[in-house]
């Protein structure tokens, strides 16, 4: 039935002996002082801040991948040993790499907040709102960079020219920062934009989701509040593309990515934008299917005579795609998170798990037509080693699936489609964390509930809440939308810094919450060893570490490397000083 339902519903950057990362990404031919003269200029230049944000989520190991090979989830992007990446390991996994370019983007918010007043403004109202809006992506590359880096240097101006004297300032006086850039946008970001365009209400909610890092809770709980109060609604209601279809639901519905941006789609508050109509330079594929699907094509796929069974054509491979796979989903997420209140992933009534939204493996067919069980369930039973059925897994296929157009004629990856950044149920899920900081268990399972109940998921109750259960219940909900390396650590430094389980600021690098998931939750680190491979991610990478020629080439000043890893010896403390908001006028 899916086979056939698919088919029909067709800042090293600013310190590199390079000097060209010090330029601004061109915008057109004309140089910075041409463009950034009036509104339009200005405006031209927030197309170069969106189209940053989309490499979150797009494109082949994109960032938002490897945010899932770092956690409890599973592994992937080729590494299974975490222990090899060094500062100098110069290795292709881009742990090392992700360090740059997150300066390159604050690069680009950078001259367009620096220069905001070197244009000629036709009112207040206008110069705010374009730099809020410049704000609210340099706030995000911030938090990212403070909970991937932890104290990070923070460069808070265009640099007209090489910088040899950055010194680390520490992430809470940064996240003091972003906060107050932050309250400054939400007074200044209009209430309603077009899609792919941040409203004051996404800027809420970054501002909610800093104030909990910041252990702010009733500032958390006030603002994700607003949110709520505000003109979102969770949809409850078929809708979209395939409203007419009965064997699907509200979920499917939800994620279509035709749906997400559509007026009907009443929860989406941020979303970017990809279109396959849009020009070359506008749009990039998703790579879902390439990204989170089993290799279910592969050579080890094998048949009841030991022949390779499956291939790389026909309609499931379309429905499929050619799977890498570059994220690993561990039998954790694919079975155990789904047992709760007597039901297993078999049985339970969570549309987030239900058949209509998942590919099951036993769905998965020897489609090689040569094989003698062609058009039958595969059969790991029949693989030659028991560490390649670790490799088949269950797919969320209602997330996973972005088509591509009937036109199309390349491997099918994952296709074009608008893709979530903040959503109401995520809204929702950090004002319940805030309530069980708060020590108010019962309004955190309220709201929790209010997810459930959408998903027809049995309710819980004050009782079933804690920590855990939060970010289960976040994985859930949020399974390739939220950066769950990011929430764990930011939940990592909130546990350290009230020292609860024992956990402290002083030795996140040898215990934490981060830690504590990915020893207990993650099946593949759980094993220790399967076939070939040892998978191992030793404590201290809770923080990653920092390019060793990031660290060489800054001669004037001290750049500090994350605990555990060479080059600690040379840190000092790090900056502490408040940061000056020195574009309020």
């Amino acid at each position: 039935m899916k086979i056939v339902l698919v088919l029909a519903s067709s800042f090293l950057l600013q310190i590199s002996c390079s000097e060209e990362f010090l330029e601004p990404d061109p915008l057109s031919f004309y140089s910075p002082e041409e463009v950034y003269v009036n509104k339009a200029g200005f405006e031209s230049g927030m197309i170069a801040l969106r189209k940053d944000l989309k490499n979150e989520f797009y494109g082949s190991r994109n960032n938002l991948q490897m945010e899932y090979v770092s956690s409890d989830f599973g592994y992937g992007l080729g590494l299974t040993d975490w222990s090899i990446i060094t500062p100098s390991s110069g290795t292709y996994f881009p742990v090392l790499q992700l360090f740059e370019r997150f300066y390159g983007y604050i690069k680009n918010t950078n001259v367009i907040i620096s220069r905001i007043d070197q244009g000629e403004w036709e009112s207040q109202d206008d110069r705010n709102a374009i730099l809020s809006e410049a704000l609210f992506y340099r706030s995000w590359w911030y938090f990212r960079l403070i909970m991937t880096y932890g104290d990070v240097p923070f460069v808070g101006g265009e640099l007209m020219g090489p910088k040899l004297d950055f010194y680390t300032s520490s992430r809470w006086t940064i996240l003091e920062k972003i906060i107050r850039d932050m309250e400054f946008a939400v007074q200044w970001l209009p209430e309603q934009t077009d899609p792919g365009v941040v409203n004051k209400y996404g800027a809420l909610h970054l501002l909610s989701k800093l104030y909990l890092s910041n252990l702010q809770f009733d500032k958390a709980i006030e603002a994700a509040t607003q949110i709520i109060n505000g003109p979102y609604e969770l949809i409850t209601e078929r809708f979209g593309v395939d409203a007419e279809n009965p064997e699907l639901n509200i979920l499917w519905d939800l994620h279509r990515p035709e749906n997400r941006t559509i007026s009907a789609n009443t929860e989406t508050i941020l979303a970017v934008i990809d279109r396959y109509d849009a020009p070359d330079a506008a749009k990039t594929q998703a790579y879902t299917m390439r990204g989170y699907h089993c290799g279910w094509w592969y050579q080890y796929v094998l048949d009841s005579e030991g022949q390779h069974g499956t291939t790389d054509n026909g309609p499931q491979y379309i429905a499929l795609g050619r799977a890498n796979p570059d994220v690993n989903q561990s039998a954790w997420f694919s079975y155990e998170i789904w047992a709760e209140h007597g039901y297993n992933w078999t049985n339970t009534p969570d549309l987030r798990r239900s058949s209509e939204n998942w590919w099951e493996t036993d769905e998965i067919l020897y489609n090689k037509p040569t094989s003698v069980d062609y058009g039958n369930p595969i059969n790991i039973d029949n693989f030659a080693n028991s560490w390649d059925t670790l490799k088949i897994w269950p797919m969320p296929y209602y997330k996973t699936w972005f088509p591509m157009p009937d036109e199309y004629e390349g491997r099918p990856y994952g296709g074009n489609g608008d893709y979530f950044v903040f959503r109401l149920a995520e809204t929702y899920l950090i004002r319940a964390e805030a309530y069980y900081w708060n020590n108010n268990p019962g309004l955190a399972a309220d709201d929790i509930n209010v997810i459930r109940k959408r998903a027809n998921a049995s309710l819980i109750a004050a009782g079933d809440i804690d920590i855990d259960y939060i970010f289960d219940e976040r994985l859930r909900e949020l399974h390739m939308e939220e950066f769950r390396h990011t929430e764990l650590v930011r939940a990592s430094n909130i546990m350290a810094k009230l020292n609860i389980d024992g956990y402290s600021l002083e030795n996140l690098s040898e215990n934490s919450f981060w830690y504590h998931r990915v020893q207990n939750y993650n099946t593949y680190i759980k094993l220790g060893t399967a076939g070939p491979n040892t998978f191992k991610v030793p404590s201290i990478y809770i923080y990653w570490p920092i390019d060793v020629t990031v660290i060489s080439s800054n001669t004037l000043g001290v750049i500090n490397q994350n605990k555990g890893y060479e080059g600690e010896e040379l840190n000092v403390p790090p900056l502490t000083t408040k940061i000056e908001d020195t574009y309020v006028k």
